[in-house]
């Protein structure tokens, strides 16, 4: 079909998607292969060396066999075709060699080099892939076994026994090492992935950490954690809750002689003091509006003197904002209004999503602050009552509130 890509490239797109387990295997593979090679070459010129004359055959087609592989390989891409080849030759080529030499102790147990195959193959392939390596592993022992009990041609090898008892002791030494290495190797390099991956999943859990704490930052801490837990509509009753708004006075005025950096750095001054005041007495911010900040008390069972919290919260907004050099310089002032009752509250919105609160209570304390002078602390009935043993309060006013009419409101003092 034209233009798709061929065998090779598809099999090259795919080893780049390959975890690091994966590259891990093949290069095992790779490592095995090219020494057994080398291994093979190594057990040839001894052999001549010590002038021990048998057919080279069976060891020089592995050879070819396992480089024709390992080329078809590296062009091809084929993992799966390569690693069958190269247990199969692991498997076969040593009992091949046994039985042409002789029994096992003629030829040195030369087929103790085919338990790499399925010792290898628990590496590349996995465990249960192994198995079938393993039983025909078993099965070719049991097929030499018996012919070195019937056939009994090892005595015709002429293979002098000190130079069994070497060879013995070399193809031991040999096939352990190279498992030893093979199994370390991957030991080592298993190691690696997974400090890499503790590193990345430290780093995950970073970023986990950093998004619950801009979700915290966005709402309350219950409410956050209520929606990691069950994702969905967030609406509460509370039969009782105290709410505060401050405004401060003629600051958008003030934003008129200030630039966009004076303005909104000033006003993070201001906030970043009044959400400070919040966590030190256990209320919940709820949200700023322009130049105003919602603060209510009652939501969680954390603080059950919410009342009191507020009102202390109140005393110490107005006490920074008359004593702080930047807002003195700039004549400021804060009016706010506080009430109590009940409360429906709720998260809101899909994108920027918000917590906020609803009721008659959040009216009340809305225009208790419109209607509340600079510097001024204006309070319901509800409140006062909750507060007027503790607290200091001017005697009551009648006072019109937009939307409500006549009330009786008080100017709190202080403590």
């Amino acid at each position: 079909m034209a233009g798709s890509p061929g065998l090779p490239e598809a099999a090259a797109a795919k080893e780049k998607t390959d975890t690091q387990e994966d590259a891990l295997r093949r290069s095992l593979l790779i490592f095995a292969s090219a020494f057994m090679t080398f291994a093979v070459m190594m057990w040839l010129a001894i052999y001549w060396m010590m002038g021990l004359n048998f057919s080279s055959n069976v060891p020089l087609a592995y050879q070819a066999i396992s480089v024709i592989s390992l080329v078809y390989y590296l062009k091809s891409r084929n993992f799966a075709a390569f690693r069958f080849i190269q247990l199969g030759l692991f498997l076969f080529a040593p009992f091949i060699m046994q039985w042409s030499i002789g029994n096992s102790v003629a030829s040195s147990g030369v087929m103790l080099w085919a338990l790499l195959a399925p010792v290898l193959a628990v590496v590349v392939s996995g465990w249960r892939e192994s198995i079938p390596w393993f039983v025909a592993y078993v099965v070719l022992t049991a097929v030499s076994g018996f012919f070195d009990y019937y056939l009994d041609a090892g005595v015709q090898s002429g293979v002098p026994l000190r130079t069994v008892g070497v060879f013995f002791a070399l193809n031991f030494v040999a096939m352990s090492s190279i498992i030893y290495f093979l199994i370390r190797y991957f030991v080592l390099e298993t190691e690696k992935i997974k400090n890499q991956l503790d590193q990345k999943h430290s780093l995950l859990l970073e970023e986990q950490g950093k998004s619950e704490q801009l979700l915290t930052n966005v709402l309350p801490a219950h409410i956050a954690q209520r929606l990691k837990d069950k994702p969905g509509l967030i609406a509460d009753g509370y039969a009782d809750a105290t709410v505060m708004f401050a405004d401060i006075v003629n600051f958008t005025q003030l934003t008129e002689q200030m630039s966009p950096e004076q303005m909104v750095g000033l006003l993070n001054t201001i906030f970043s003091w009044f959400d400070s005041f919040s966590e030190k007495y256990g209320l919940e911010k709820i949200k700023t509006i322009g130049d105003a900040y919602m603060v209510a008390g009652g939501l969680t069972r954390g603080n059950q003197d919410y009342v009191a919290s507020v009102a202390d919260m109140a005393l110490e907004m107005r006490e920074m904002v008359a004593r702080h050099p930047d807002l003195i310089k700039h004549r400021m002032s804060i009016h706010i209004g506080i009430a109590t009752g009940p409360v429906v509250a709720g998260v809101i919105g899909t994108k920027r999503i918000i917590y906020d609160l609803w009721g008659d209570t959040v009216n009340i304390a809305s225009r208790l602050t419109d209607e509340a002078a600079g510097g001024d602390i204006q309070v319901d009935a509800t409140t006062y009552k909750r507060l007027r043993q503790q607290y200091r309060f001017e005697p009551s006013s009648i006072t019109h509130l937009k939307g409500k009419g006549d009330m009786a409101t008080y100017r709190l003092i202080g403590k």
